[in-house]
């Protein structure tokens, strides 16, 4: 089994950060829990412009947050179908996300990848759907940390990690790439 470590470490105010994460770290517990569900079809991408809450504006997948009644699949499977119109047939957990934040919610994210779903893409009130080439990924208009775990992930490695946000900017991360996937 392979195992890749990526970190922020480098200059002095990275290694700072990194270690102020790892602190946050040693006590963190979510506020919320989330999902992403990334469906994939070949060689293309599902993803979304979202209109409102968490992320307006930014192209993500689609995603919410975690009822006490569901698991976090159940929530990505709903949060699909509501979103964008598209029922999930089967998805795979392929990440799992410490999303910390210094002044705002702390959330741990579920990420789950689809290639078998029903349905065509559609615009709802939450969000407008596009199918993106997976190698031409709007990663410019996504969260910043977004560029470091998902080609991984795409590429079928299992991620953990932890990013550290300061009002929204990414400051520090860490994560693991297993490959293959743990259940594969």
């Amino acid at each position: 089994m392979l195992r890749t470590h990526f970190h922020s470490k480098g200059s002095a105010v990275a290694d700072a950060m990194l270690e102020k994460l790892r602190r946050r770290l040693a006590d963190w517990t979510p506020e919320r829990v989330g999902t992403l569900m990334f469906v994939r079809d070949g060689n293309r991408l599902l993803l979304i412009r979202k209109k409102r809450g968490h992320g307006a504006g930014r192209i993500n997948a689609p995603g919410g947050k975690v009822e006490p009644d569901e698991s976090p699949v159940q929530c990505a499977m709903r949060e699909t179908l509501e979103e964008v119109g598209v029922r999930v047939v089967k998805a795979v957990r392929m990440a799992e996300l410490r999303f910390v934040e210094q002044a705002d919610e702390q959330w741990l994210g579920h990420v789950f990848v689809a290639s078998r779903y029903e349905g065509v893409p559609k615009e709802t009130a939450e969000a407008t759907p596009f199918w993106f080439p997976i190698d031409a990924i709007p990663y410019d208009q996504m969260w910043e940390d977004d560029r470091l775990w998902l080609p991984p992930m795409l590429a079928g490695r299992f991620v953990q990690g932890a990013f550290l946000f300061e009002g929204g900017k990414l400051v520090a991360h860490e994560f693991t790439a297993v490959s293959p996937h743990p259940r594969c």
